[in-house]
């Protein structure tokens, strides 16, 4: 995934979130927004915005991946 120049917001990441909810697996979407609620870096929320963006238009295999890469940030 390519760095992108904009720093992203804990409100578009939540929106976000709740865009492409529809299509998170459930448990993945609750530890998400739980893990939003805390202090996060910069770095940490455009990761997230990213991984979350075009979700929903993602292979299953890229959703996979994705899924593993949220996973990672959730327990880094």
């Amino acid at each position: 995934m390519g760095k992108c120049e904009l720093d992203h917001s804990l409100e578009d990441v939540q929106n976000k979130l709740n865009a492409q909810s529809a299509y998170l697996p459930e448990p993945l979407y609750q530890r998400l927004r739980n893990f939003l609620s805390r202090p996060l870096s910069q770095e940490t929320l455009n990761d997230a915005f990213h991984l979350l963006k075009k979700y929903d238009l993602a292979s299953e295999e890229e959703r996979e991946n994705r899924n593993s890469q949220i996973e990672a940030l959730l327990s880094g």
